[in-house]
């Protein structure tokens, strides 16, 4: 029977863990040896072990080890004869073999590269269950897991489950450039924007248009405002005029109007036919002038909430409010004849201890947008403040609205 403090870990944090035969200290964990299973996730059955000295390096069942812990593993053999390194051809070396390999569409596309490999301890058996392709993740191979684990919070998504994972090579090895693992394409919209774009500027022009059309077209439009100029004149010139305005169309005016700007106005003017007749004139005043009011970009579903309540009540029923809500990232803190009073970031909120009140931890010097602001004004001062969102109040701080950076991104700030 074997005892693992950690129900769910990381291949970077187990590997390096000291191996004990008993008491009897005999090196490090080198990798861990898996094993595929058809139509399952695969199981680890032997750990690798380096010994110091030039000794051979070790190959030790997995119902041999009775103890994981924070920083030791325990085996209980009490020599290591007769388990000699000795690989069969159906071993995979997980980290030799995986990490830092790319992951590809089926049709052979780059997706991402492997940067750690999710492990899960599980009726004393020990799983394969996720490839994770956070960047962020490669902080914790250096020794700094709190940061790794901190930024890691920021890019949700970024991982992919070991079922999307085709069968992997009978011939895998370590020195095998072609090495890598291959990603269902029909998962490809499990993919986040970001990520899709960044897949999306790498890829060779034909190869580029053919995993853009797999992608459904509320993931397309999101992904065509995240890649760069030159990815999405290429794109919108490659396909049909009309397909091209159904996804702009998923889009907000300023949006539209960035990714139009890209084109040469002959095609530009093409597209915009093809608009929404209720964006249309808003989509060309943006290209124009940018001297819209910026009320015409308000919203009024906000989370708005009493100096007096408290940080716990709010988090518990947060997913719920939140639901309903056009902008999430703050709490807007207002009395009762919704005077503006402070702002509590949700980061900060998460942070806060429970029974603090909101008045007690929102931030009172509060910037925000006047009602006959444009614009360009607000581009200007998100450009300035780096907010996700801003608040529209009068001379009397009587909220008006919020404006999401979301609805009005893409519109450049002026030039000094």
């Amino acid at each position: 029977m074997v005892t693992v403090l950690d129900r769910d870990f990381y291949l970077s944090e187990i590997v390096g863990r000291r191996i004990y035969l008993k008491t009897r200290t005999i090196g490090k964990l080198k990798d861990l040896v898996i094993q595929e299973n058809a139509g399952k996730i695969p199981e680890v059955t032997h750990l690798l072990v380096h010994q110091p000295y030039g000794d051979p390096r070790l190959l030790i069942p997995w119902d041999k080890i009775t103890l994981i812990s924070n920083t030791e593993i325990v085996s209980e053999i009490v020599s290591t004869e007769g388990y000699e390194l000795n690989p069969l051809d159906n071993h995979i070396f997980l980290k030799d073999y995986i990490l830092d390999k790319k992951i590809l569409d089926m049709d052979g596309h780059e997706v991402e590269v492997v940067y750690d490999v999710k492990l899960l301890f599980q009726n004393e058996r020990l799983f394969v269950t996720e490839v994770d392709f956070n960047r962020f993740r490669i902080l914790r191979r250096m020794g700094f897991k709190k940061l790794a684990n901190y930024l890691a919070k920021y890019k949700e998504g970024s991982s992919i489950s070991w079922l999307y994972v085709q069968p992997l090579p009978d011939t895998i090895g370590s020195f095998d450039g072609n090495v890598k693992l291959n990603v269902l394409k029909e998962n490809i919209n499990d993919i986040h924007p970001v990520d899709l774009a960044d897949i999306l500027e790498e890829l060779e022009g034909s190869q580029r248009m053919a995993v853009f059309n797999q992608i459904e077209p509320e993931l397309a439009s999101d992904t065509l405002e995240e890649v760069e100029p030159r990815v999405q004149r290429e794109l919108i010139r490659s396909m049909e005029k009309e397909r091209a305005a159904g996804l702009i169309n998923e889009m907000s005016p300023a949006q539209v109007a960035d990714i139009l700007s890209v084109l040469p106005a002959s095609e530009a003017d093409e597209i915009i036919e093809f608009v929404d007749s209720e964006n249309k004139q808003r989509v060309q005043q943006i290209i124009d002038q940018h001297d819209e009011n910026i009320m015409l970009y308000s919203t009024q579903q906000v989370i708005k909430r009493s100096p007096a309540t408290v940080v716990r009540d709010v988090i518990n029923n947060y997913r719920e409010v939140a639901g309903d809500m056009d902008v999430i990232m703050y709490v807007y803190v207002v009395n009762e004849e919704n005077i503006l009073q402070g702002v509590v970031d949700l980061r900060e909120l998460i942070a806060a201890e429970p029974e603090k009140t909101l008045g007690e931890i929102m931030t009172d010097s509060i910037i925000s947008l006047n009602p006959d602001d444009t614009l360009q004004d607000a581009v200007d001062m998100f450009f300035r403040y780096s907010f996700r969102a801003i608040p529209i109040t009068d001379e009397n701080d009587y909220m008006l609205g919020v404006v999401s950076f979301h609805d009005i991104k893409g519109v450049k700030p002026r030039l000094d």
